[in-house]
């Protein structure tokens, strides 16, 4: 430990010095730079040096590049007199035709050769370690006493020319008391270089056991921790191998040299309140967390609140969660494919019995999910089929839906029958469906019927829906929202003992159906718009995107993928509510068939929730 604290001290060419002697195998020198920036290298023929350049620009996360030589220079020709790697260099890998065919410690021998080479340096200046001493965690060493293992994912990284490979990426283990704190120091150190691309169980990167990582040594998880991973450097060694080039250079894995670009140099890109992000957790199942910035997740509190009005005064205020929409809309942004049901027919002496709260909620959300390029489905009943399809007909003709969405019916039997409708093949690790979200649709009590909020028993024209969220719950990989108003929709079996205690009628009434997250709204179509806002907000906040492309490939702009168009509005929430009425679909709690929902007007009430909604979202642009 004196001796490493000694390099630290040293200059970059006494350490230089050291290295020539061979007297010392140095495997990591990004803790001994003193303020200097460590880089990696990657030597290439220069007419390969166009298509890395654009590969390491397309994937910026683990190829952060600092810059590169002229042909047959050994420089870095931006920054004032660079430090010459030919021969102060740690151990080089050679690669022939994509295979790594030996180590060496010069490339004095390649001379000839070299003049037809460029020179890449990498940025290797962010360490995991220096996160976990800023937050007062010990440093693990790995197991092996090498360098900290890396892993090969199954993300695949964007494809340049003859430049194609795998995603590589290094974990640390980390308390879960910790876990924000942590990631907020990594952010603060170097900025988005510093931020995770994923946090939780490691097979959702197709890593299958974290003990035998592909390059270096494991660092053991305790009880308690949480795996979090970063982009590594190491992605340059696959990227390499994949275009099979006749001969290569790479810093061996764990090897770095030093450029004459300082530390704070750096600091310049380090985040704004903007980019600190907040982590929560998602799924237990598997273990999964998210991350936004702290802005973006104070506008989607903003919704929260602003959807969590009572003009019912139905007391729902009892039922509030704190975050779940948040949560809620983290979970959705993460999400492939997206079930969503909807429909209460608490008009039973009427025909349709539903009711015009709930299916503009669903259509809105679906809108947006079609806009995030998600596969987007919806389930009704069965009985109801046929008027679901012709609102969502009428809806793609009058633009408030982009296209047709697939419409299901389930009639139930048994939990495995659930099971079967949820998976593909019937095989639970291949779920259809990666999130259920229900919208006003009618919940089961735990006497098995099914109530409107008047205790009105209404089984008969319910199907059992509610079986899937059930299923759901032992399916890992499947998460469920339920969104409601007054604590017997389907997914309020979360709030269950406050709609108990506080909700008029609720010891009969109360859903006994929980979904991971409640949302709740003072009407249920507010829930539904909020959402679509919230991932709105989410999918335009720099430190989510990121976070979801796993730091590679360009980032989205809002602009350029049309989402304001598809966020609900005004105009497009009153098309949808007229197509209802032309259906006679009656409002919930008068019974009329008009242009209101839960006896409220239109035009006063929910355009101003509407408008408030947006006014919010719309800073996020």
């Amino acid at each position: 430990m004196t001796f490493i604290c000694y390099l630290k001290s040293c200059a970059p060419s006494a350490v230089r010095s050291l290295i020539l002697q061979k007297k010392l195998n140095i495997r990591n020198m990004s803790s001994m730079t003193g303020g200097h920036r460590p880089a990696s290298v990657v030597v290439l023929h220069r007419s390969l040096a166009p298509a890395f350049e654009k590969f390491c620009q397309a994937n910026s996360g683990p190829l952060p590049l600092l810059g590169q030589s002229e042909p047959g220079q050994w420089t870095l020709p931006t920054r004032d007199t660079a430090r010459d790697t030919r021969t102060g260099s740690p151990q080089f890998h050679k690669y022939e035709f994509g295979a790594c065919t030996g180590s060496l410690a010069s490339l004095e021998e390649h001379s000839e050769q070299l003049k037809d080479m460029v020179t890449f340096f990498l940025d290797c200046s962010f360490s995991p370690e220096g996160a976990l001493e800023k937050v007062g965690l010990p440093r693990r060493d790995p197991a092996g006493h090498g360098h900290v293992g890396a892993y090969k994912t199954a993300v695949p990284c964007v494809h340049i020319a003859g430049f194609g490979c795998p995603l590589v990426v290094t974990m640390r283990p980390i308390p879960k008391d910790k876990l924000e704190k942590l990631v907020q120091a990594s952010c603060s150190m170097v900025g988005e270089q510093g931020q995770p691309i994923h946090i939780g169980d490691p097979e959702l990167l197709g890593i299958k056991d974290l003990s035998k990582p592909d390059y270096g040594d494991p660092v053991v998880c305790q009880p308690g921790d949480v795996p979090v991973f970063w982009p590594s450097p190491l992605t340059s060694l696959e990227a390499v191998i994949s275009c099979k080039t006749p001969l290569a250079f790479t810093s061996a894995p764990g090897c770095t040299v030093m450029t004459d670009l300082k530390d704070m140099e750096a600091r310049a890109s380090c985040p704004t309140h903007e980019g600190i992000p907040e982590v929560h957790l998602i799924s237990q199942d598997p273990l999964h967390y998210s991350i936004t910035s702290a802005p973006a997740a104070q506008k989607i509190r903003e919704l929260e609140t602003i959807i969590a009005v009572d003009p019912g005064n139905r007391g729902i205020g009892h039922l509030l969660c704190k975050d779940e929409l948040l949560k809620a809309s983290l979970s959705l942004s993460h999400a492939h494919s997206v079930l969503i049901t909807t429909g209460f027919p608490t008009h039973f002496k009427h025909e349709p019995p539903e009711e015009t709260d709930g299916p503009p909620g669903a259509i809105a959300l679906a809108t947006f999910l079609q806009a995030l390029e998600k596969g987007v489905s919806m389930i009704v009943d069965q009985r109801a089929l046929s008027l679901f399809k012709k609102l969502v007909e009428e809806a793609v003709e009058q633009g408030v839906l982009k296209t047709q969405t697939p419409i299901l019916t389930f009639q139930g039997g048994s939990a495995e029958v659930a099971r079967a409708f949820l998976c593909e093949n019937r095989d639970p690790t291949s779920p259809r469906f990666d999130h259920l979200v229900a919208i006003e649709r009618t919940g089961r009590a735990a006497d098995g019927n099914y109530y409107n909020a008047r205790k009105m028993n209404i089984k008969h024209l319910a199907d059992p829906i509610d079986d899937l969220f059930l299923a759901a719950q032992k399916i890992p990989g499947i998460s469920s929202t339920g969104v409601g108003d007054g604590g017997n929709e389907l997914g309020m079996g979360k709030v269950k003992e406050a709609v108990k205690s506080h909700i008029r009628n609720g010891d009969v009434i109360a859903c006994d159906v929980e979904a991971d997250f409640a949302v709740i709204a003072g009407v249920s179509n507010w829930g539904g718009y909020a959402l679509a806002c919230a991932l709105y907000i989410l999918n335009s906040c720099e430190v989510h995107e990121r976070y979801l492309r796993k730091a590679i490939g360009p980032s989205r702009a809002p602009g350029e993928q049309n989402w304001v168009q598809a966020l609900p509005s005004i105009s497009k929430e009153e098309k949808m509510l007229g197509i209802l009425v032309r259906h006679e679909v009656r409002s919930g709690v008068s019974g009329n068939v008009g242009m209101e929902v839960d006896g409220l007007p239109f035009h006063g009430t929910h355009t101003q929730i509407i408008q408030k909604l947006l006014d919010v979202t719309a800073g996020s642009v």
